[in-house]
């Protein structure tokens, strides 16, 4: 599964944090991680909505299968996430919400906190979270015998995301192209996101944003 981790500005000063311990959890799991940052070195302006606007990119693209994000709530996050087609993004604040939203909604992007509770040993709890994740079995259902129930409840769902919401090129093409060019126009996003995007069109229509600006 590849990953990809999105923390917004606010939050940056805890990337190479999170990554480091994103990075330990995944590689025991087979898991593949790239960082779309923020992070210190490198520019970038990624807001909470941006990073949900990416979040939407990543997934209809094909680049990621997974999607770890956050702001200083979570909350920012996470309700833009949801605003993309196919995300599913679900609010982990501890390892019970991570076990429970792997086993009942089998989304495929969570948001966290970063902001709270972040301390001496914050990187423990962290390892958790991602620990916990990781080694639960999706769509396996809580309590199980509520499975195929939980099942069909995902199902409407997706149904309803389908028919609620429109392309994700329709939804880049009615952004800010200033806005759009802060999530896009840096180093770490072209490196990765041109080499796995399976989207043409939407390839063709954020190259053209990165090279109006250059």
């Amino acid at each position: 599964m590849k990953i990809a981790l999105i923390n917004e500005n606010s939050q940056k000063n805890k990337n190479e944090l999170i990554l480091k311990v994103l990075k330990k959890v995944a590689n025991k799991y087979h898991h593949e991680v790239f960082n779309f940052g923020v992070v210190e070195e490198k520019k970038a302006n990624i807001d909470y909505v941006g990073a949900g606007v990416l979040a939407g990119i990543l997934i209809n693209c094909n680049v990621v299968d997974f999607i770890i994000t956050g702001c200083s709530t979570g909350q920012g996050v996470m309700l833009t996430a949801n605003a993309m087609p196919n995300v599913f993004c679900g609010f982990v604040a501890d390892p019970v919400d991570a076990r429970l939203f792997a086993k009942i909604n089998a989304g495929n992007a969570i948001s966290i906190p970063f902001g709270k509770n972040f301390g001496v040993g914050y990187e423990y709890f962290l390892e958790d979270i991602f620990e916990t994740l990781f080694k639960t079995e999706f769509e396996s259902g809580y309590p199980s015998h509520r499975k195929e129930i939980q099942c069909s409840q995902r199902e409407m769902l997706n149904h309803i995301k389908k028919v609620s919401q429109v392309d994700m090129i329709d939804i880049l093409e009615f952004i800010d192209k200033d806005f759009l060019n802060e999530i896009i126009h840096n180093d770490y996003f072209e490196e990765i996101f041109f080499q796995y995007s399976q989207n043409d069109a939407i390839s063709e229509y954020l190259k053209n944003i990165i090279d109006a600006w250059e």
